[in-house]
C-alpha cells in the first residue's frame, strides 16, 4: 500500500490574466486552485502516495469546485470541511525578464481562517500516517488555524510521526495580534524535519548567520540546539537571473554531514509559482523511497521542473522527474 501522508492548509484561487499581461491590459482572468499544502499534496499524489488534506472550503459552488478538483488527484478529502464563508484567493500578475510578478491577497476571513480545533479528530486523520507535512503560512492567517495545528502537531508527536515543516515567514499575514515567528519557533519544536535555510532559521531565531556554507551549518545546529526533535535540515537555494531564468540547488545537513546538489537551470521559466512545494513534495517522496542524499537531489530536480508548467502545482510524475534528476534536460520529444 502506498505511503499515507497528511497535509493541513488553506485551499486557495489564484485569479492571473492570461499570459503576461498586467490586470490595467486585460478583460480575462484564468484562474487555479492550489495552496502551498494542498500544491505539496498534489504533487505526491500525482507520485503515487496515498494522501490526506485537512482543510475548510466555503459552501458553495466555488468550494464544491474545489472540492473537485482536489479529489481528482486522488486526494481523500474526508477531513475538509464547509463553512459559509468564501474560499480565499489572490491575485497574480505573472512577470517577465526584468519585470517581476505581482501578487495581492485575499484570505484573511476566508474558509479556512474560520477552521476551528474541534472540527477535526486528528488521532482519527493521522492514524496509520509516516509523514505529516506544514508550512509557516498556515498559522499566520488566524489564531483558530494556529490553534488547530497546534493540535495536530502535539498528537503526531504522541504518535510518533514525521512531521516536516517549511516554516515560511509572511509579514503581510500575522494580523491577530501574536508574534509569528515566536510563534513559528513554537511549532517547528514539535516538528522533526526542517524545510529552509538561514533566512528562515534567522527569522525563527533572531539570530545572524551569513548564508554561505558555514553559516548554514551554524544556523543548523543552533536550530537543532533549540528544537532538539528537529534531525534534518533541507534548504533550497534559488538564484533569479531574471524572471524568465532562474537557477536551483539544495543542500542539507544530517548528522553533522553537509552535501549539496548541483545547480540546475531553467531558462525558460513558465510559472515560478508552487516551486518551493514542488521541492517538500518531492523531498518527502525521496525520503519515503531514497536515501537523503538522493531524496535532495530528487527534491532539487522537482523544484526545476516545476518552473516549466503553468498554475500551482506539479503535474510530473516520478519518474518525469528522474529523468532531470538523471540529467535528461534536453526537452527531446518522446515518442
Amino acid at each position: 500500500m502506498a505511503s499515507k501522508i497528511l497535509t493541513f492548509g488553506e485551499v486557495i484561487m489564484r485569479l492571473s490574466p492570461p499570459g503576461n499581461k498586467t490586470m490595467k491590459q486585460s478583460h480575462e482572468m484564468e484562474f487555479f486552485f492550489g495552496g502551498t499544502e494542498l500544491n505539496v499534496a498534489s504533487s505526491l499524489a500525482t507520485m503515487g502516495c496515498n494522501v490526506t488534506h485537512i482543510s475548510n472550503v466555503s459552501d458553495d459552488f466555488v468550494g464544491e469546485s474545489a472540492l473537485s478538483f482536489i479529489k481528482s488527484f486522488g486526494i481523500n478529502t474526508t477531513f475538509i470541511n464547509k463553512n459559509e464563508h468564501p474560499l480565499g484567493l489572490y491575485f497574480l500578475e505573472v512577470g517577465s525578464s526584468v519585470r517581476a510578478s505581482r501578487i495581492a491577497y485575499n484570505r484573511l476571513n476566508g474558509s479556512f481562517a474560520n477552521i476551528k480545533p474541534e472540527q477535526i479528530d486528528w488521532k482519527k486523520a493521522l492514524e496509520g500516517c509516516e509523514y505529516f507535512h506544514w508550512t509557516g503560512i498556515s498559522p499566520g492567517i488566524s489564531e483558530s488555524a494556529y490553534e488547530t495545528l497546534k493540535e495536530g502537531l502535539l498528537t503526531a508527536r504522541e504518535m510518533g510521526i514525521e512531521v516536516t515543516t517549511d516554516p515560511a515567514y509572511r509579514s503581510n499575514l500575522w494580523k491577530y495580534g501574536k508574534n509569528g515567528n515566536e510563534v513559528l519557533k513554537e511549532l517547528v519544536s514539535y516538528s522533526t524535519i526542517f524545510i529552509g535555510g538561514v533566512n528562515e532559521i534567522n527569522e525563527i531565531l533572531g539570530t545572524h548567520f551569513s548564508s554561505d556554507q558555514q553559516g548554514f551549518m551554524e544556523a543548523c545546529e543552533e536550530l537543532k540546539k533549540q528544537c532538539p526533535f528537529i534531525h534534518k535540515i533541507f534548504d533550497k537555494i534559488r538564484i533569479g537571473v531574471t524572471a524568465s531564468s532562474q537557477q536551483t540547488q539544495g543542500r542539507a545537513l544530517i548528522n553533522g554531514n553537509y552535501f549539496e546538489t548541483k545547480f540546475l537551470e531553467i531558462d525558460n521559466v513558465v510559472d515560478r509559482i508552487g516551486t518551493g512545494d514542488a521541492f517538500a513534495a518531492g523531498l518527502i517522496y525521496g525520503l519515503l523511497n531514497f536515501d537523503d542524499e538522493k531524496a535532495l537531489n530528487f527534491a532539487n530536480a522537482a523544484c526545476a521542473i516545476k518552473h516549466t508548467i503553468l498554475g500551482d502545482i506539479n503535474y510530473c510524475s516520478a519518474e518525469d522527474i528522474l529523468e532531470v534528476m538523471a540529467g535528461n534536460s534536453g526537452g527531446r520529444i518522446k515518442r
